[in-house]
């Protein structure tokens, strides 16, 4: 039996081999347990909350994950240094690297998960699927891609439409859907390009996709006597670029002989190759009931949550002590499902339309300035930033996870819908509004999900700001108004802009994405006027009270209380009726900020990758430009127009922010 698997000594101290909320989640499990714990961290992430939680950390100098988190030879001599007897890789980065985990085998370490001889197997996913058809497990055609494969006979055998995949890795990196066979040769050299950057591994293969199937998959256990258990399934199938932003438990569409099959096959797929720790053993399932294997996660989802509060179960409590030695205990060996839990994703990242064509998701980037989620009953909060964290493009953009259990699924979405809606997170744009009209969406909330659901319904029309832009606005103009007299010198009793006779209004102006929101108020003896947009808020409008923070309006009877929180020139508005950050207009413009004409705008902070124009170039409309890498995704700069290339500004490595000038086409040139 491996060593790794065999573990009968306790763990002293444990290295968190990892970053963000997963570090955090591990560490506060340790310290439950009594056991004392090390971070480890890069220089992007030196003031992250991870690091304070831990007892020690220690510096990866760099900022790539090639340099940092992805080096296990410094993870291996910060443990030495610390004196650390165990590893925990967290998911993501080392995690499913078996010359990692045999690595801190050699060196008298832990290594808190499976043996590297059953990471090995899966973590080639074409092994793994050669594995599970030997073990009974359904698993769907593939080809494997190599520098001598004829790419349209690999094609021909698999059949259209496929999935370009990394052979090693997840997270949706490295994954491409093709349609035609015309688009197969830059579809793989663009997954390579991904693959090898994430997961420092280029090979991909092609398997047959299947169109918007439901994406359900099993959690297993597995200790070092020989013993697989299953703890049921979750649904997963709410996506975008493949990576899932809704995960549940249980599925709602997997009844009770659903789940003997689908946890028997996952336990199949665990004992095949001796699976110790927790794992996930991951299928689609067709609109015929019908399964198919998709991987094998060698490690700890990012959607656990879900598992834990539907059984009462700590996954990380059971993986340190099955990597301790210990039997599984009788509370997962008999366990059963109670209620319904709901997770939702909290990504940075922008979302815009695309002139009625699908959805973009940006990543984003800056400061979190706040970050505050109310505790509500049945809401868990597990997150890796805090007020003042910096979120960079190194690494992946999500922020939290924020996770509800309730009696029914109903329950459990109605509590998460309302967290997010009362969450206050200012400073970096976030999915949270897409998030919000999910749960509250009739598909969904019918359980009619399937990894087709952001293809059917409009992420951009789903993630728009609904309810109080406009009242927003006007309580930010009353707050900065109210933040004006506190901070006066002389007659702070008085309103700004008084006059002991009548004069014009007092007016600013907010940004709110393309929509410019002019505000005029002027305060009476008897009440307030105040317009916004040139119209009226409503028929009878006042002001309860104001202050820097808050502002408490009614309008047409009806009294609604405001929070505003002022950073660098944008107020951040949050109420019963939604959540908007608007930017101050000034009123005298730069002339300076007005890029040219036909400018290609980073739209995004990241780091070129390619650049396919050159000066004097005619290109067409939808044209890629450009090609960026931020968080470890690749994003196409496209040409807004037929026109020729007047100006390069950029070329390969160079690192650009969002806003900045790449390209300029002169549309004019062409027809010239």
């Amino acid at each position: 039996m491996d060593s790794t698997c065999a573990q009968s000594s306790r763990i002293q101290k444990l290295l968190v081999a990892n970053r963000g909320e997963i570090a955090a989640r591990v560490m506060r499990t340790a310290h439950a347990l009594g056991i004392s714990t090390v971070a480890v961290f890069s220089d992007p992430d030196a003031e992250a909350p991870f690091v304070s939680l831990a007892d020690e950390a220690v510096r990866l100098p760099g900022a790539a994950p090639a340099d940092t988190y992805l080096r296990g030879d410094l993870i291996i001599a910060a443990a030495r240094a610390t004196g650390a007897d165990a590893v925990h890789p967290g998911y993501g980065f080392l995690s499913e690297n078996a010359g990692f985990a045999r690595d801190c085998a050699a060196a008298g370490l832990t290594f808190v998960g499976p043996s590297p001889a059953a990471i090995a197997a899966m973590g080639s996913k074409l092994e793994a699927k050669s594995l599970m058809d030997a073990a009974g497990v359904p698993v769907l055609p593939g080809a494997t891609v190599t520098d001598d494969t004829d790419l349209g006979a690999a094609a021909e055998q698999v059949g259209f439409p496929l999935l370009v995949k990394a052979a090693f890795g997840g997270g949706g990196r490295g994954m491409r859907v093709v349609h035609t066979a015309p688009e197969l040769a830059d579809a793989v050299d663009g997954a390579r390009r991904e693959a090898a950057s994430a997961f420092g591994d280029g090979t991909v293969f092609l398997e047959r996709f299947v169109v918007d199937p439901r994406h359900v998959e099993v959690q297993i256990l597995g200790d070092a006597h020989g013993r697989v258990v299953h703890l049921f399934e979750r649904e997963c199938s709410i996506q975008r670029r493949f990576q899932k932003i809704v995960e549940e438990a249980p599925s709602p569409v997997v009844d009770e002989e659903l789940r003997a099959e689908l946890g028997a096959a996952a336990v199949a797929a665990g004992k095949a190759i001796a699976y110790t720790g927790a794992g996930t053993v991951e299928f689609v399932l067709d609109s015929g009931g019908q399964f198919y294997f998709l991987e094998v996660n060698t490690r700890l989802q990012v959607e656990h949550p879900v598992t834990e509060l539907v059984t009462g179960l700590d996954l990380v409590e059971l993986q340190l002590r099955t990597a301790e030695g210990e039997p599984l205990p009788e509370a997962v060996t008999g366990a059963r499902i109670d209620g319904h839990a709901i997770e939702v994703r909290l990504y940075a990242e922008s979302l815009t339309g695309n002139d009625g064509g699908p959805a973009t998701f940006l990543p984003a980037s800056g400061t979190l300035h706040r970050f505050r989620i109310p505790e509500l009953p049945g809401i868990r909060v597990d997150s890796g930033v805090a007020d003042g964290s910096v979120v960079g493009t190194y690494y992946d953009p999500m922020l939290a996870k924020v996770i509800a259990h309730g009696r029914t699924r109903a329950d459990a979405a109605r509590t998460l819908r309302r967290a997010l809606r009362a969450a206050q997170l200012h400073g970096v744009s976030t999915n949270r509004d897409l998030l919000v009209g999910i749960l509250g969406e009739e598909e969904f909330l019918a359980g009619r999900t399937d990894t087709g659901y952001l293809t059917r319904h409009d992420a951009a029309t789903l993630g728009a700001a609904v309810g109080g832009v406009l009242r927003h606005a006007a309580a930010a103009a009353l707050a900065a108004q109210a933040a004006n007299r506190a901070s006066a010198r002389v007659l702070a009793g008085l309103p700004s802009g008084w006059r002991n006779v009548g004069g014009a209004p007092q007016r600013v102006s907010y940004s709110v994405g393309e929509e410019t929101l002019d505000v005029a108020y002027r305060f009476r003896r008897d009440g307030l006027d105040l317009t916004v947009g040139g119209a009226p808020l409503g028929e009878s409008v006042r002001l309860i009270a104001a202050s820097p923070g808050a502002v408490d309006l009614e309008i047409d009877g009806v009294r609604r209380r405001y929070t505003v929180h002022r950073v660098d020139g944008c107020a951040y508005v949050d109420g019963p009726d939604g959540s908007t950050a608007l930017a101050e207009v000034p009123r005298f413009a730069d002339p300076n900020a007005v890029a040219h004409a036909g400018s290609l705008l980073a739209p995004m902070p990241g780091s070129v990758v390619r650049v396919l124009a050159e000066p004097g170039a005619a290109v067409t409309a939808g044209q890629p430009l450009v090609v960026l890498e931020a968080m470890k995704m690749e994003h196409t700069v496209s040409a807004p127009v037929n026109g020729t290339v007047s100006e390069v500004h950029v070329g390969p490595g160079d690192q650009v922010d969002s806003g900045q000038v790449l390209v300029v086409v002169d549309d004019a040139a062409v027809d010239g």
